[in-house]
């Protein structure tokens, strides 16, 4: 099973130490690079950024189609590591995104 998630999914259950689920349910979790940088180079660090960058269990892909990334932050206004993780969810063919946020979810439907 492929696997993507954006960032939310990951603070959410980290803050509420819960993170332990993502890898119990899915053994392996592939983010895109933005999603990383959201949760590693941020000041004070968000819950989960130092599990993230230890898990082995979490995978850091790029993202190939940057047009994609673009149309999606410039036409639907999504941040890059929702924009990001939509995009590496169609090229991967993911079984499942991991997004919280309404308008992601909006639109990861639309794309399916």
């Amino acid at each position: 099973m492929i696997v993507v998630s954006d960032t939310s999914a990951i603070t959410n259950l980290a803050a509420i130490n819960q993170l332990r689920l993502l890898p119990l349910l899915y053994q392996q979790v592939i983010i895109p690079e933005a999603v990383y940088r959201e949760l590693v180079d941020i000041e004070p660090p968000v819950p989960g950024s130092a599990e993230v960058q230890s898990a082995n269990w979490v995978e850091v892909k790029l993202v190939s189609n940057r047009e994609v990334v673009e149309r999606l932050q410039s036409e639907v206004k999504l941040d890059p590591g929702e924009s990001e993780a939509i995009a590496l969810a169609l090229e991967l063919g993911a079984n499942l995104l991991l997004i919280d946020e309404r308008r992601g979810r909006a639109e990861a439907d639309r794309w399916e």
